[in-house]
């Protein structure tokens, strides 16, 4: 698929204009350029947060209550001179029991990737995890990456489910390829043959979640939106690049029983932000009463 340049989402083949796309960005940095707002924008881009979250479920093991997971999405690690030392310095005292990765390392869709490792290499070294780090691909990513990630001690997941056990308790987590170009069955088949238990999915793209709730899911983390990048002044993006359009687009939301979050760190297209903020997201799972 990567090789014919073919797109698929859950929801069917993915067709976009993308000269018209294209030329929709020059006119927009012509225009930020003009009205001194770029330089603002990119300011706005490097203001990366902290996000920390408490959630709750009645499913979590007991021995698994205030489990710690950095989740780190669409970091774009190219596009954006020093966003990897912004990074590294918001994890390095934070103290995990594991990592997430969701995808798109780089900022081009084509074209190298090896001038992301540095960076990479950079951030895992500032990460203390105990159980190690987990990744997916992006849209931006290619597959000859994952080798290259693996390299570095990031286990990739490509429609695949792992299990993290503390005693006779245990944690499932299935990362999935990328479901906004390169969705096939094989994703699905990955949700559904999950063992049971406690399951957590890691996608680089929303797109998956109706999949993942079905499937019996307690918690599903992505990104790919960048929860809009540049939104109108009420925080509302205007556009999100997701085939569910503004659901499910920026922070926390559920889908049934199915707790989700949408992170964001890095920018594309443009790097700039407007009426939105970067973050890498630390989340602590808690056992709630039933």
């Amino acid at each position: 698929m990567e090789v014919r340049d073919e797109k698929h989402t859950p929801f069917g083949p993915r067709h976009r204009h993308w000269g018209q796309f294209k030329r929709l960005l020059v006119a927009f940095r012509i225009l930020l350029k003009t009205t001194r707002l770029f330089e603002a924008g990119m300011r706005r881009a490097l203001d990366l947060r902290l996000v920390e979250l408490v959630l709750s479920h009645p499913d979590l093991p007991p021995e698994f209550d205030g489990y710690r997971l950095l989740h780190l999405t669409d970091l774009h690690l190219d596009g954006m001179p020093n966003l990897d030392e912004v990074i590294a310095g918001l994890v390095r005292n934070s103290r995990v029991d594991l990592a997430v990765w969701t995808g798109d390392y780089r900022w081009r869709v084509h074209g190298a990737h090896e001038q992301v490792l540095p960076a990479i290499t950079k951030i895992v070294a500032a990460i203390s995890s105990s159980d190690g780090h987990y990744a997916t691909l992006g849209n931006h990513d290619p597959v000859a990456m994952a080798d290259m990630l693996e390299g570095l001690g990031l286990r990739v997941l490509a429609n695949e489910t792992v299990s993290i056990h503390r005693g006779a308790a245990s944690l499932h987590i299935t990362g999935l390829d990328d479901v906004h170009y390169f969705y096939t069955d094989m994703a699905a088949a990955a949700l559904a043959q999950a063992p049971a238990g406690f399951k957590i999915a890691l996608v680089h793209s929303p797109e998956a979640a109706p999949l993942a709730a079905d499937a019996g899911y307690a918690l599903y983390l992505c990104g790919h939106t960048h929860g809009g990048q540049v939104c109108l002044p009420s925080g509302t993006p205007i556009l999100t690049n997701s085939a569910l359009h503004w659901r499910h687009a920026r922070g926390l939301w559920r889908r049934g029983k199915m707790i989700g979050y949408t992170s964001n760190a890095g920018t594309s297209g443009l790097p700039v932000r407007f009426f939105s903020r970067g973050e890498v997201t630390l989340l602590t799972l808690r056992r709630a009463s039933p």
